[in-house]
C-alpha cells in the first residue's frame, strides 16, 4: 500500500490513492486535475524515500471534487469593565480533492 506526504497551502497531508481530503482553496474548477509537486516522502512496499526537502520528479495527481466553506467559527473579543464587545464570524474556504495517482 503506497502513500505519500505532500505539502499544499502551508500544510502537510498523508495521502493514498483514492483518498478524498480537504485542502486550502485551489484556483482550479470542479472536475479539473491538479498536480502536487511538493512531495516530502513516498512509501512503497515498505520502502520509504524521503526528500531534502522535496523529492525530485515526484508528483501526486488529484482531481477537484468540490469547493465549499467550512462551518462558521465565532470570533468574540471582550475587554472587561470597558463596554467593549466585538462579535464576528469566519468560514474558511476549502477545496475537496480525490487522489488519483502517486508517481516518483
Amino acid at each position: 500500500m503506497a502513500y505519500a506526504i505532500v505539502e499544499t497551502g502551508g500544510k502537510q497531508y498523508r495521502v493514498q490513492e483514492g483518498d478524498t481530503l480537504r485542502v486550502e482553496k485551489l484556483a482550479a474548477g470542479e472536475g479539473e486535475s491538479v498536480v502536487f509537486d511538493k512531495v516530502l516522502a513516498i512509501s512503497r512496499d515498505g520502502k520509504v524515500t524521503v526528500g531534502a526537502p522535496y523529492i525530485e520528479g515526484a508528483k501526486v495527481t488529484a482531481k477537484v471534487a468540490a469547493h465549499g466553506k467550512a462551518p462558521k467559527i465565532i470570533v468574540f473579543k471582550y475587554h472587561n469593565k470597558t463596554n467593549y464587545r466585538r462579535k464576528t464570524g469566519h468560514r474558511q474556504p476549502f477545496t475537496a480533492v480525490t487522489i488519483e495517482s502517486i508517481e516518483g
